[in-house]
């Protein structure tokens, strides 16, 4: 049976979470772990995938490191004190998760008596973390991310090792509490090239993959908009490699070798297309994705809000009774 989750597979789409919602913002979701738990066990009660992921945002930690961060709903993340010199890298706190993010390790307790199936914890990478850092919220162009990157390497590089090191350690204390796969979301990596990649950020990669096996729990990598760097990510020491809907699996595995297994990627907003043609793309993805062993179903993003819990039960389902036949592609439920 292929094994089945989905990013941001709690939220907007269910009406118990929106319910939830109009008690709590997001930030205030993650301070409280008996409603962090509960939203986090939504999908698994509703849709029976086959893994939970914590629900947090990637921003939770920067604020205990002494950003002063926000989520503004329909935009993102907020920074009212962006990163512009070596002494606002240098007033970042080191991450001590116990003392600093006590809520959230609570939330994590809570779901390893709960759950059945593997909880992934997750954390941003250095990337797409120090875009919001530096740029002040979402950019389009990370002008002046780039700009630090390629005028100031040295504040980029102490920004890089900051994150880094609080990753390492934010990872290995929700492994510790009972999380048993790690998923890093690189959401905008796919702004640079590959040659930028390989010189600023892919040793910052190596460095975070390479600690966390020391832990032995399997480690996902995402990001969006990267087919052009999945050859330089099979080089990483990661156990998975997400690809977004804009690469076909069989290109990504030839791109990405036999080594690592591969997690993705229907396109988000076919959910909201009739079931004829979510069936029939699902279908193709599963006949890419299991053209060799090591296959997680996913989306190539995160849900979209609305939509309807019931379409996603049914994409669950029609993945968990999908067979492949043979080497030609064809396959029956």
């Amino acid at each position: 049976m292929v094994p089945v989750w989905y990013m941001r597979q709690a939220g907007r789409y269910q009406p118990e979470y929106r319910k939830i919602r109009e008690s709590y913002s997001l930030m205030e979701i993650c301070e409280h772990p008996d409603v962090c738990a509960e939203v986090t066990l939504l999908p698994i009660k509703q849709l029976n995938v086959d893994a939970a992921i914590l629900f947090s945002d990637i921003t939770i930690p920067l604020k205990a490191m002494g950003v002063d961060v926000d989520i503004k709903g329909g935009y993102g993340p907020v920074i009212a004190n962006p990163i512009q010199s070596m002494e606002d890298i240098a007033r970042l706190h080191p991450l001590s998760p116990q003392e600093d993010l006590p809520k959230t390790m609570e939330t994590i307790r809570i779901l390893n008596r709960e759950l059945k199936v593997p909880l992934i914890g997750f954390a941003g990478a250095p990337f797409t973390l120090a875009s919001y850092m530096i740029e002040g919220g979402p950019s389009k162009n990370y002008l002046k991310t780039k700009q630090m990157m390629y005028s100031h390497p040295d504040m980029w590089k102490a920004l890089m090792d900051k994150l880094s090191d609080m990753i390492l350690v934010y990872m290995k204390a929700q492994v510790a509490e009972g999380a048993q796969a790690i998923q890093i979301f690189d959401t905008w990596i796919g702004g640079l090239s590959p040659s930028d990649y390989r010189s600023y950020v892919f040793p910052t990669m190596q460095k975070i993959f390479q600690g966390l096996q020391e832990i032995g729990a399997p480690t996902i990598y995402f990001g969006i908009n990267t087919g052009e760097l999945l050859s330089i990510w099979a080089e990483l020491p990661v156990s998975v490699i997400g690809v977004d809907w804009r690469v076909p699996l069989s290109s990504a595995r030839k791109r990405v070798g036999s080594g690592h297994a591969l997690q993705g990627n229907l396109d988000p907003a076919l959910l909201f297309a009739p079931w004829d043609v979510i069936e029939r793309e699902a279908t193709r993805v599963l006949d890419q994705g299991t053209q060799q062993a090591g296959y997680i179903f996913n989306l190539g993003w995160g849900v979209l809000p609305d939509g309807q819990a019931s379409t996603r039960q049914r994409l669950t389902e029609f993945v968990h009774s999908y067979r492949r036949e043979g080497a030609g592609g064809e396959s029956h439920r």
